[in-house]
């Protein structure tokens, strides 16, 4: 560090001064005030004087501030300040110490709570309180919600695949709420702000996220809403809010219930038109009809959980929590060995080290592929709009139709209603292991049966012993 002779400083002279390999002070007229020049270019202005101890002593006031502009509010210690009011900030403070204040521990302990009210204005904005949401919050089971990484992304958040919300830091999308937001605090987060946010992800898409469907969508909506109102429920259960703005604010409603049902000859044309796809695509979109499993049940599917026949679906990936396992019929098995070993452990992936996803452009080659089988088949079936969770309403639809009991369909399907809901599901956690097993290969037969042109063998259902 240099030092120079005291001499009057000036805009234009403190313009001229070029930072050196050393971090330089040059004095000014007024006591104890030096401009400072660091080696990366920065100025700022600082003073130097002994303490009523006697022993030297640094006092960094604030920036170097060169627009000539001056106020009527006095210069605040810490902020941009120009050559005057440094000037006038340096004789204030050399008044103090002529009171025999000790205007180091005075700066310091300001310079503290100034930083300390940014700190909790930083904290109490969207930006510090999404993080923190995705990082702390668990269902009443205790666990991390399952679909949390889709709700981070709607609220602009990003988390690499395997990452711990808990223990790494996100991506904050660009355009996104979380960016959008970020200095905004919650608590003056209002109704306003929740209608637009929602109506324009209806109209224009989520923010930050590629927008699939070009005219409005409901469903983006409910999207956005959804995710706010979980995060701002969380907020106010923890006391950061007095109340949450997404409550009574309008938003659309669910959709009507689906009741689309893939007939036997839509079967037979879905199972053809699936050898059209990737390998890993097709397995897995075979498995979802032969076991009306949830697609991120058989997406995220891994080598350890199947054990040669039986499937066991972890609690983290399934709906209710509870731990499902599936005895697989042989077709099932079959399509499961032909899928290779990744080093990721997934048993269907694109790439061998993140689970099966971009199911939304998958559909979208389905359907062509459906349209080019019904030409090479020459089929005149109509196979109207349908949606991958319809396999699971399909498989569910074609078993009663089988003669499958209801109870022995709830629980290949692992719901908790009916015979194993309420009250009785406490007591009644019987699983029907035998059942199930021959209900998922009677239904295999009957799929079978489709593809090859046959009539399936039927496989009798004894009673439960």
């Amino acid at each position: 560090m240099t030092k120079t002779v005291a001499k009057k400083l000036t805009v234009a002279g403190i313009g001229k001064y070029v930072p050196g390999k050393e971090r330089r002070e040059i004095r000014d007229t007024t006591n104890g005030l030096y401009l400072v020049i660091q080696p990366s270019g920065a100025k700022s202005w600082c003073m130097r004087f002994r303490r009523p101890n006697g022993r030297p002593a640094k006092l960094t006031l604030g920036p170097v501030d060169l627009s000539e502009r001056e106020t009527e509010d006095e210069p605040v210690f810490g902020g941009p300040l120009t050559i005057g009011q440094a000037r006038e900030l340096a004789t204030r403070i050399d008044r103090e110490r002529a009171r025999g204040e000790d205007v180091i521990e005075k700066y310091k302990t300001e310079k503290l709570r100034k930083l300390s009210a940014a700190e909790q204005r930083a904290a109490s904005s969207f930006g510090a309180a999404v993080v923190e949401f995705f990082r702390d919050h668990r269902t009443k089971r205790q666990e991390r919600p399952r679909r949390w990484r889709g709700d981070a992304r709607v609220l602009g958040l990003r988390w690499a695949a395997d990452a711990d919300p808990a223990t790494t830091e996100p991506e904050v999308i660009p355009g996104g709420l979380a960016a959008n937001w970020a200095d905004k605090p919650v608590a003056e987060i209002d109704g306003h702000n929740i209608y637009t946010a929602v109506d324009d992800a209806r109209r224009m898409g989520i923010p930050g996220l590629q927008r699939k469907n070009k005219g409005v969508s409901e469903a983006r909506g409910r999207k956005v809403h959804a995710a706010l109102s979980v995060m701002f429920a969380w907020l106010q259960k923890h006391r950061r809010i007095s109340v949450n703005p997404t409550v009574g604010v309008w938003h659309p409603g669910a959709p009507p219930a689906r009741e689309r049902v893939l007939n036997d000859a839509e079967i037979k044309l879905f199972w053809a038109a699936a050898g059209k796809l990737h390998p890993a695509y097709a397995a897995a979109a075979r498995l979802l009809l032969l076991t009306g499993a949830r697609l991120n049940e058989v997406s995220g599917m891994r080598c350890e959980e199947f054990d040669g026949t039986i499937w066991t679906i972890p609690p983290e990936r399934v709906k209710n929590h509870r731990r499902h396992p599936l005895p697989l019929p042989p077709l099932a098995r079959e399509l499961i060995s032909e899928m290779p070993v990744t080093a990721g452990g997934f048993v269907f992936s694109t790439n061998g080290r993140t689970p099966l996803n971009g199911w939304s452009v998958a559909k979208e080659k389905f359907d062509e592929a459906i349209a080019a089988t019904k030409v090479e088949l020459g089929s005149a079936v109509e196979v109207k709009p349908w949606r991958l969770h319809d396999l699971r309403r399909s498989c569910a639809t074609g078993m009663a139709d089988l003669g499958i009991q209801p109870h022995i369909i709830e629980a290949v399907l692992n719901h908790v209603s009916g015979a194993k809901g309420g009250i009785a599901g406490v007591y009644n956690r019987a699983q029907y292991a035998a059942e199930v097993k021959v209900a998922l290969e009677r239904w295999s037969s009957h799929i079978e049966g489709l593809v090859a042109g046959r009539s399936a063998a039927v496989v009798s259902i004894g009673k439960r012993q």
